[in-house]
């Protein structure tokens, strides 16, 4: 019962969680024991706008012919279903490090769905999904540093991890009281312009898109991620990994896919992040990666053996987001107060290549890349997936 109430101010006043242990999470890995992965489909991108604490987003990564990197993304948020804040970012990451990143967030207003919700409108912003479910158009114009028409279609199948793509916490697994729910277009392309003050940028490339839905307080969920996305010209590679805080058992659970043009190669959770090289963080004392290994291991669908890995030196970082002074008020509200959280976002851009064999073919790739290591709170001891 004491836990019960403790459970109750963290949901609303963002305290620590009680220490539930391993048994109080269930991985998405274990829908994946039967079911590796599912191929999405239009109903798999509906908004769920939850009506209790909850962060749900859509994320699209481009990646222009023209060296450009961007990030698009909507922010729908619950706050103790007390109050519902949405947001939109838009972030076109400047290729000399010396001058400043384009970064435009901007809280929504008038926000609607439409009657199936997979289309989000706002006050000068759509974010639409066609009605054969297979692109995006993002057109903006909530922001005059960046009026934003861009279309970004699915070239590889759609996946979510197992059948629903989740992983559940609770003591209660049948009636669980928060959940972690990634859906992923894998592979894209991307077209159309973003307006700046220079002039419009074309972004005809490649691109990324991510549903995400954080069912509870992000930091109650994560105390880690580790994020990768790598587009080739023939092949993309995506990885998603989080690391629960001690309350879940210090729970490792990871997410990701090989994907090629209409194909899934290989999707599943065998994969692994490595930090191979780190740095202490003077601003913040957190281990900030210099070096990585993404390593992907699993089967395509009939039954070849798939082993990728990306690994080298990261390269200066292109940022470092203090993610409390960057983040909409209403995320701070939902982070407040919890003891020991202060999250960095690592955000890098490196050269490196895509080492793959697929049964007896081994595949070498150059590509672009976009990575992030996330720390939130302090993790103690090795994490158990």
């Amino acid at each position: 019962m004491f836990n019960w109430a403790k459970q109750q101010l963290a949901n609303v006043a963002g305290t620590q969680e009680p220490i539930y242990g391993p048994s109080a999470i269930q991985s998405v890995a274990k829908e994946a024991e039967k079911t590796p992965y599912t191929e999405l489909t239009r109903d798999h991108l509906v908004w769920q706008t939850m009506d209790s604490t909850s962060v749900e987003t859509q994320t699209f990564y481009l990646f222009s012919e023209s060296g450009h990197t961007c990030l698009l993304q909507v922010i729908y948020s619950n706050v103790a279903g007390l109050r519902t804040t949405c947001q939109f970012n838009c972030k076109i990451f400047s290729s000399d490090l010396s001058k400043p990143h384009l970064w435009c967030s901007n809280p929504l207003k008038d926000v609607e769905l439409n009657d199936i919700k997979t289309c989000f409108y706002a006050q000068d912003l759509a974010v639409e999904l066609s009605e054969e479910g297979d692109f995006y158009t993002i057109k903006s114009m909530n922001d005059e540093r960046a009026i934003i028409n861009v279309k970004i279609t699915r070239t590889a199948p759609g996946f979510q991890i197992g059948e629903t793509g989740k992983t559940l916490f609770g003591t209660d697994l049948n009636n669980p009281w928060g959940s972690m729910r990634h859906a992923f277009w894998p592979r894209c392309s991307a077209e159309g312009t973003i307006s700046v003050k220079e002039g419009p940028i074309d972004f005809k490339g490649q691109a990324l898109f991510i549903h995400a839905l954080q069912g509870m307080k992000p930091h109650h969920a994560a105390a880690t991620w580790n994020f990768a996305n790598f587009q080739g010209p023939n092949y993309s590679a995506i990885m998603m990994e989080f690391v629960t805080p001690p309350s879940y058992g210090t729970t490792l659970v990871n997410v990701g896919a090989i994907a090629k043009n209409g194909e899934i190669v290989y999707a599943g959770c065998t994969n692994s992040a490595t930090h191979l090289n780190v740095k202490d963080d003077a601003e913040n004392d957190w281990p900030e990666p210099t070096g990585i290994k993404y390593a992907w291991n699993g089967k395509t669908k009939d039954g070849k053996a798939v082993e990728a890995v990306i690994e080298g030196s990261l390269g200066p970082r292109v940022d470092r987001v203090d993610v409390m002074a960057e983040v909409p008020g209403f995320v701070k509200k939902i982070v407040a107060g919890a003891a020991g959280t202060k999250p960095y976002i690592y955000q890098f851009c490196p050269n490196l290549d895509l080492n793959m064999t697929i049964g007896d073919e081994t595949i070498e790739e150059e590509g672009t890349m976009f990575t992030e290591a996330t720390f939130i709170s302090d993790v103690t001891g090795t994490p158990s997936s």
